[in-house]
This record gives C-alpha cells, sequence and structure tokens, in this order.
C-alpha cells in the first residue's frame, strides 16, 4: 500500500498535495466550529457570572465552598482530565493516555464557578483544554491514524485560542509554537489556521462574541535611548513572567504538602483569598483583571497592581482552582508597564501594551506567537518595539513557564545543551537533584 502511495507522489504530487488541503480545509473546518462555539459558550457565560459577581459582594464568602465542589468532582469524575492543558501536550510529544471528552463540560464548570464566586484565574487553559478534548473526540469518531491525531490536538489548541480571544494568527502560531521552546513545525500549520480561522469566524459571527481592543497610544521615533529603555523594560517583563511562573508551580507544591485531601486544599485556598481581599482593602485582583487593563491604558494603577495579580491568581491556580494563565498574565504585563512608564520616560499605554504581550511570553515561551497577537490586538505601528520585548522577555524567563510538560527543542544558551530534548518539569527536578547533590557533597 505504502509503494503504491509513492508512485501516485511522484507521478501526480500537485494532486496529492491539493487532497491533503482539502482534507484539511474539512477537517481543520469541524474543529474550529466545534472550538469557537465551544468558546462562545464559555464567554457569553463568564461574563454573566463576572457581572453576578460584582453585583453580589457577598458571593466570595462561597469561594472556599465552591473550590471544594470543584475538586471533588475532578476527584470523583475527572481521572486525568486534573492534568489540564499539560495532559494535551503530552499526547502531541507520543502519550498514550486518552483525553476525555469529560474535560470540556468539567474545565468549563470549574472555570466558571471559580470566577462566580472571585477566584483570580484566566480563560485560555479552558479554551485550549476545550479544544483539545474535543478535537479528541472528533478524531475517534473518524478513526485517524496517530500522525492525524497529533494534528487535530494542535488544531484544537489554535482554534480554541484564537477563538477566545480574536487573534487568528496568533492562535495558529501559539498551537504550533507552544509544543517545544526554540521549536516551530510547519507539520501543522494549515491546519491550524484553518481551525484557529473557523473558530474565530464561528465565535464572532455565528455566535455574536466580541472582543476588547486598547490604543497604544502614540508610537515614539526609533532612538539609541529608546531602544535602550524598551532592553530594560522587557528584562523586568521576563523576570516577571519567570516570578510568576516559579510562584504558581511552588504554591501547588506547598498546597499539596500541607492539604493532602484536595477539597481541603482547594476550600483553603478559598479562605486565603478572602482574607488577602480583605487585608488589602481591594477585589480589584478578582477574576480576569479586564478592568486593571483598561486602567493601565487609559490612567493610572498602582505601582504594585502587579503584584497583587501575580500573588491572587498563583494562590488560586496554586489551591486547585480551574482557570487559566493568559488574561492575568495580561493584566500583570500591562500594570507593570503602566508602573514603568514614569520611571523610564515612556507613554504608558505604550509600554502597557509592550507589557501586555512580553510578560505573555515569557510565561509561555512563544515569542512569535505573541509578537502576531502584539500586531493583531494593537496594530502593526509598534511592531518593531513588539518584537523587541517579546524575545527579550523570552530570553530573561529562563527555563520556565506555566506549562510543564513543554519541551525543551533548542535550549535558550548554549551551555544548556544538556536539557535539550526534555521538558520544563524534567528540567526542573534536574536542578533539584543537583542542588541536592552539591549540598551533600
Amino acid at each position: 500500500m505504502r509503494t503504491k502511495w509513492l508512485n501516485i507522489a511522484e507521478r501526480w504530487p500537485i494532486a496529492l498535495l491539493g487532497g491533503y488541503f482539502l482534507k484539511w480545509i474539512a477537517l481543520g473546518g469541524i474543529v474550529g466550529i466545534m472550538t469557537g462555539s465551544a468558546s462562545a459558550l464559555f464567554l457569553h457565560s463568564l461574563n454573566y457570572v463576572t457581572t453576578l459577581r460584582v453585583s453580589t459582594p457577598w458571593l466570595l464568602f462561597l469561594l472556599p465552598l465552591g473550590g471544594a465542589a470543584v475538586s471533588y468532582l475532578y476527584y470523583k469524575m475527572g481521572k486525568n482530565s486534573s492534568k489540564g492543558n499539560n495532559l494535551i501536550l503530552d499526547q502531541i510529544h507520543g502519550g498514550t493516555e486518552a483525553i476525555p471528552l469529560r474535560m470540556t463540560p468539567l474545565v468549563l464548570a470549574g472555570t466558571l464557578i471559580t470566577h462566580l464566586f472571585g477566584g483570580s484565574a484566566g480563560r485560555e487553559g479552558t479554551a485550549v483544554q476545550m479544544g483539545g478534548s474535543l478535537s479528541e473526540w472528533f478524531g475517534k469518531l473518524i478513526r485517524v491514524t496517530p500522525l492525524d491525531r497529533k494534528i487535530l490536538l494542535i488544531c484544537g489548541i489554535s482554534g480554541g485560542f484564537g477563538s477566545i480571544f480574536g487573534t487568528p494568527l496568533a492562535g495558529t502560531l501559539f498551537g504550533l509554537e507552544v509544543l517545544a521552546i526554540g521549536l516551530i513545525s510547519h507539520q501543522a500549520l494549515i491546519p491550524a489556521f484553518i481551525a484557529s480561522l473557523v473558530g474565530n469566524i464561528t465565535a464572532t459571527s455565528l455566535w455574536g462574541v466580541s472582543h476588547l481592543h486598547y490604543s497604544i497610544g502614540p508610537i515614539p521615533p526609533l532612538s539609541l535611548t529608546l531602544v535602550l529603555k524598551i532592553i530594560l523594560a522587557s528584562i523586568l517583563f521576563g523576570l516577571t513572567s519567570r516570578l510568576f511562573s516559579e510562584l504558581t508551580h511552588s504554591l501547588k507544591r506547598w498546597y499539596s504538602y500541607l492539604f493532602k485531601n484536595p477539597m481541603i486544599k482547594s476550600a483553603a485556598g478559598g479562605m486565603i483569598i478572602i482574607g488577602l481581599v480583605y487585608l488589602l482593602g481591594t477585589r480589584d485582583y478578582l477574576g480576569l483583571g479586564l478592568p486593571l487593563i483598561e486602567q493601565s491604558f487609559t490612567g493610572e494603577v498602582s505601582p504594585l497592581a502587579f503584584l497583587g495579580k501575580i500573588l491572587f491568581t498563583s494562590l488560586t491556580l496554586g489551591a486547585g482552582f480551574q482557570g487559566g494563565e493568559v488574561t492575568p498574565l495580561f493584566t500583570i504585563g500591562a500594570t507593570l508597564g503602566n508602573a514603568l512608564a514614569d520611571w523610564i520616560s515612556l507613554g504608558a499605554p505604550f509600554l502597557a501594551a509592550l507589557g501586555f504581550i512580553a510578560v505573555f511570553c515569557g510565561a509561555t515561551n512563544t515569542p512569535i506567537a505573541c509578537f502576531i497577537m502584539g500586531i493583531e490586538l494593537f496594530g502593526g505601528e509598534g511592531a518593531l518595539y513588539m518584537f523587541m520585548a517579546c524575545i527579550i522577555s523570552y530570553l530573561f524567563s529562563g527555563h520556565s513557564g506555566i506549562y510543564t510538560s513543554q519541551q525543551i527543542g533548542t535550549p535558550k544558551h548554549p551551555l544548556l545543551s544538556y536539557l535539550q530534548g526534555t521538558t520544563l518539569a524534567d528540567s526542573k527536578e534536574n536542578q533539584r537533584q543537583r542542588k541536592k547533590h552539591r549540598s551533600s557533597d
């Protein structure tokens, strides 16, 4: 059979490629419709529960109960769904576990409960998990090959990301780039683009989803002084993304060490969030943090607002609440950029935009996708500065990130070549073992 197809490929290469193209227009389009519809349902529901939370302040006191309820659902029904985005990445890298369809309703309900009662979380993780589980279900339905299964899962990531943020080009690149640091496979380029584009069209045109856009303000002229200022800010963006990733992973370990029962762990996390709200006297750090982003582009925010959002989000996700990290990362980056504006004498909206994409870039190790997202959200006039911010933040975030199953395809420094082929989780474990070994010598 293989010889037969090789003969056809040699005689009719254009026809073979055309058939491949049509195949993935169909399959990627179906995944796009599913992910776009799921994202629309999620976004409309999220807007509703957020409005309800803001108008009903006492709902915050139910956060421990809500967290315990979600953890109970995952404990009884979730099975490997609790691995979240990392489960999907593992399967693309060759894992043999199934991605259950139940992941979609579980992460949808869990994220809505988190936001209804005031947890600080995002939405990208929900969209990616729904996209992955729906594309896995679709692949089983039509009995795809192992290779096509991987491509469909990438389509699920791209379709979910592109439709949840209204950025089809960034969604395409994110699905390809997030798999391995320093590597982008073009094998799924067309399928991922189709899924992301159709997903975005489905969400916006079919289901009426609207996405927020912000004005970047005037773009300063290129100069050596400006370049040096952006380098400095971008280094801080990268270090901040590293702080967020490391703190979130550490809190997950600490929570699990202190509370063996997942329901008690989430309840305790909810109580800590309530305590912090009253200790700091503000609810600004609850939910997605969209009002803080808006203020970063149109006015002023507290110089330490980025630290507040880091703390609230890390405590929420570390305790086992459901939701993503990306929108809080947008908030952290935008508020940090705003805080740096007076210090380095640059426009607050301009720096907020750079921080918006650069902190996200450092935490996900996806510089090209984040650069493209910047152009889609803010326009192309500041493209040079956006690119600088993304690649510098990417470098200074080191081998850290929010996705522990992300592989290190190309290390960020030649002396770290021994990390090649490992995951971020493996890298951290190797570091712990080396420190333990040195301390014992």
